[in-house]
């Protein structure tokens, strides 16, 4: 497939992925804006709509602000609203928007978040990324406390060609990591994704496990892990601000992956994440396929939350 049609195929999925946000929110702003001038109640009634959005209370302010500009009680199509919106969203997004870059070797990569959001599927989605890219990949069934999940891993090594480690449920997690690092020196393994088990950010005895976990991991590697990937629900909403908070204090989060932005009408809620926290965004997740995972662009991401080609 060439870029052109690589760019064109994943612009359909992310646009139809975002379905659900974008027309609750275009469907929002076309209401408000048709047959009606730009006076104080609308930009009121406008910014509570971006609110209700997930956007956040300081983001609706300022783009409530920005649209008043030069354009107050005067009529404005929706279009021109949404142009305004997708380019101020944009701005907030452009600082996120990185890639994750793999620096060194074996590249370490803890993944946290917590049940349900879609982490050992990420983990697989990656595996599948990196393995395209030409890079060897090891996984490490570090969610030592569901069986499930170890044998769900087990399936993506099989699927992606990637050795798995792993114990009996139950097993110590932290000396699972701190072999398979040692395993991963040994055979030069380009890229180690560890699962992790899934934490509630509320449960004090979990955390403190996963902050064992990077300790460990520290022994073999002072540099490691080299990125810490929180996988976020998107269908949870403001519940993931918390999350993020909460995972940045304990294991030291250095981007984030957002899942199943195809399954909510909230998607905006990456929006107030990145004006809160200002963490990097690595990918986002639009379906299930393996495909439906894609780095994180700014404008595209920008203009399909508002419902712009």
């Amino acid at each position: 497939m060439s870029d052109n049609a690589q760019t064109q195929s994943w612009w359909k999925r992310l646009s139809g992925g975002l379905a659900r946000s974008s027309a609750s929110l275009g469907g929002a702003i076309s209401d408000l804006v048709v047959k009606r001038k730009l006076d104080a109640e609308a930009i009121e009634d406008l910014e509570s709509v971006l609110i209700r959005a997930d956007l956040g209370a300081a983001l609706s302010a300022r783009i409530a602000a920005v649209l008043s500009e030069g354009r107050f009680d005067k009529a404005i199509a929706p279009d021109e609203v949404k142009a305004v919106l997708a380019a101020e969203i944009e701005k907030v997004l452009i600082p996120v928007a990185k890639p994750l870059v793999i620096a060194t070797k074996p590249f370490i990569i803890l993944v946290v978040g917590v049940n349900g959001s879609g982490k050992t599927t990420t983990i697989g989605k990656l595996a599948s990324k990196f393995s395209a890219e030409g890079k060897s990949v090891m996984l490490v069934a570090g969610d030592t406390f569901r069986a499930a999940a170890i044998d769900q891993l087990k399936i993506w090594g099989e699927r992606t060609n990637a050795p798995v480690m792993a114990r009996e449920p139950g097993a110590d997690a932290a000396g699972l990591a701190f072999d398979a690092l040692g395993e991963a020196r040994k055979k030069s393994i380009d890229v180690v994704l560890v699962d992790t088990a899934g934490r509630l950010q509320n449960r004090t005895e979990l955390m403190s496990e996963l902050e064992k976990m990077v300790r460990v991991m520290k022994k073999v590697d002072a540099s490691a892990p080299h990125a810490v990937l929180l996988v976020l629900d998107a269908t949870v909403g403001q519940n993931a601000l918390s999350q993020v908070e909460e995972f940045i204090k304990t294991a030291g989060v250095t981007g984030l992956v957002m899942t199943k932005l195809d399954g909510t009408a909230r998607g905006g809620i990456l929006v107030a994440i990145a004006e809160k926290f200002g963490v990097p965004v690595h990918f986002i997740g639009v379906g299930e396929s393996i495909d439906d995972l894609a780095p994180f662009t700014a404008r595209d991401f920008s203009r399909a939350l508002v419902g712009l080609d």
